[in-house]
């Protein structure tokens, strides 16, 4: 699972991002995300080993739970996952 290291607000650009509602977008796009953002070196999921597949079904729940969210930066055309309660308010 994602740690707060690898999903924090400081990372987080405060002005011009959107949230995007997972159920939006296709399939496709949201796996790509999801697989983008597993695949990153340096994300930490503790002592344990998960397979690639795992880390994806991890990463989904806690999109669908709202734990996680979809943000969309128009100006550098970038999408990120950041944890819900450590976004800005409002955002």
């Amino acid at each position: 699972m994602p740690s707060e290291h690898d999903l924090n607000a400081d990372s987080v650009p405060e002005e011009g991002v959107i949230r995007v509602p997972y159920d939006r977008l296709s399939a496709d796009a949201l796996n790509g995300i999801i697989e983008e953002f597993i695949s990153r070196e340096g994300t930490d999921y503790g002592d344990y080993d998960y397979s690639f597949d795992d880390k994806k079904d991890q990463v989904h729940a806690q999109i669908r739970r709202g734990q996680v969210v979809i943000l969309f930066d128009p100006v550098g055309e970038t999408c990120q996952l950041a944890l819900a309660d450590q976004l800005p308010p409002g955002l």
